[in-house]
């Protein structure tokens, strides 16, 4: 198990069309075996602020996502969107324990 948080930071006139790729990317990344989770969240205090948070079943998961054709247009279509580069950082789970994440569909 692997989380992923991806730090974006936005053009202001751009926020909503980031919004669009990036659902659209989020949608198809939960459909990867791969995949347990894949969130999208913005910062209340500053809209231009996104954090990705990509959950996946194992490390190589990651690259697989990276080799997909949704993952190339999404990164295309949002390339000139950013005010700056994306940054990443990785996590190993604490709680709850790796057997215990699921995707929403898999929540019921």
């Amino acid at each position: 198990m692997l989380i992923v948080h991806v730090q974006v930071h936005v053009k202001p006139e751009a926020v909503e069309a980031f919004k669009a790729a990036t659902r659209k990317n989020a949608a198809a990344s939960l459909r990867e075996p791969g995949i347990a989770r894949f969130d999208v969240i913005q910062a209340e205090d500053d809209p231009t602020r996104f954090v990705l948070v990509e959950v996946y079943r194992d490390a190589d998961a990651p690259r697989h996502h990276k080799d997909t054709p949704h993952y190339a247009e999404w990164r295309d279509a949002v390339a000139e969107l950013m005010a700056s580069p994306r940054t990443s950082v990785r996590y190993s789970p604490v709680f709850p324990s790796e057997g215990r994440w699921q995707t929403p569909s898999e929540a019921g």
